[in-house]
């Protein structure tokens, strides 16, 4: 049996394949109040599989950190309620979930924060657009953060840990990475500032490694992971040195024994087409460096994928495109099935068409004969 389809243990949880639902923002929580609804649960209820491991999509901590209208939330009672029928829904079928703690940073408008100016570690201004009620606007300029407002948006990270345990999830990831909040205090060509939160790399990381500590106060560290970029620009986002800085952080999370390691790999920009030439170089950077298990992202098709797990450049793969058109895709990719070609256009917003219509593979053969 290929490794790709074999168990393996993140942490606490327990898993009989290693083939992960990516992390999607699909924008289908209902409104207002981002609250997940019917179809969000019917959306990864279809998805579940026995033993596999689901990354429900970037789901903000607090209003401040709403970017993009649709993305559900984890800051009111009335989330918690929502992603209880999802958490359910997975759970029926043997599957397993974590949520992903997601803060935009600069990457909002005021539309979004219920007037507030976007916050970031440095006001270093961008081009960038949001969602909001009127379409893909500009984003908002954004704030720096006063120093001894950070310690509040810590505890946004924890309360939404709070929440996502009370919604039965099985753990948690830390977003950080695609140019928001944390990702923005990481890399120094969006961190200026010149206190305990910026300068040298160490000082960088501060912010993930407090929200690390607060996350796993609540859920303990064998529960949680953490996402990152190291080599995204999405979002006008770079670093002078990727290598060291990603490296730093690699070898700090490691004192905490994270459940996992998430890791994109630089063949996506944005939303576009992966870039299949490109070859995955991250996984296979920060493998010499990290100690726990690694899940690769980032355009994988069914060879690559089983490639880099045979050569233990990353113990998993996490699909996002192709599983939003092939709710069973683990065992297509198991028994090399033909694949449903994904619908883009339906990426972003609606109801269910493009979202809940995909047929698994045996119905899908029933129809065709």
């Amino acid at each position: 049996m290929l490794k790709l389809y074999s168990p393996i243990a993140l942490g606490a949880i327990h898993l009989s394949h290693r083939v992960v639902q990516a992390p999607l923002t699909r924008l289908r929580s209902e409104q207002p109040g981002d609250i997940p609804g019917d179809l969000m649960a019917t959306h990864y209820g279809q998805r579940a599989s026995e033993g596999g491991l689901q990354i429900a999509e970037a789901t903000t901590v607090s209003i401040v950190g709403r970017g993009y209208l649709g993305a559900p939330g984890i800051y009111s009672d009335a989330q918690v309620v929502g992603w209880r029928k999802v958490t359910d829904a997975v759970h029926a079928k043997g599957g397993r979930i974590f949520l992903q703690l997601w803060h935009v940073g600069r990457q909002s408008h005021i539309d979004m924060t219920g007037g507030a100016a976007p916050v970031a570690p440095s006001a270093v201004p961008f081009e960038q657009v949001v969602f909001t009620a009127n379409g893909w606007v500009p984003v908002s300029p954004a704030r720096a953060l006063e120093t001894d407002e950070i310690p509040g948006i810590v505890e946004e990270f924890r309360q939404g840990a709070v929440r996502a345990k009370a919604a039965g999830f099985d753990g948690v990831e830390i977003h950080g990475a695609n140019g928001y909040l944390i990702d923005q205090f990481i890399q120094d060509g969006t961190n200026k500032r010149t206190d305990q939160y910026g300068g040298p790399i160490e000082n960088r990381a501060r912010l993930l490694m407090e929200v690390v500590e607060a996350v796993s106060s609540v859920w303990g560290a064998d529960r949680v992971g953490v996402r990152l970029g190291p080599s995204g620009s999405w979002a006008s986002m770079h670093d002078s040195d990727p290598a060291a800085t990603f490296g730093y952080i690699a070898n700090a999370l490691n004192r905490y024994g994270l459940a996992y390691l998430h890791i994109i790999e630089p063949r996506v920009v944005g939303g576009e087409v992966p870039d299949e030439s490109k070859a995955p170089v991250a996984a296979a950077q920060l493998r010499k460096i990290f100690r726990g298990p690694i899940i690769a992202a980032g355009g994988f098709n069914r060879s690559d994928a089983q490639e880099i797990v045979e050569r233990g450049d990353a113990d998993l793969v996490a699909f996002g495109r192709f599983f939003s058109s092939n709710p069973d895709l683990p065992d297509r990719l198991r028994r090399d099935l033909p694949l449903t070609p994904y619908d883009r256009s339906t990426f972003w917003g609606g109801d269910g068409h493009g979202y809940t219509d995909f047929l698994p593979w045996r119905d899908v053969a029933d129809a065709a004969a």
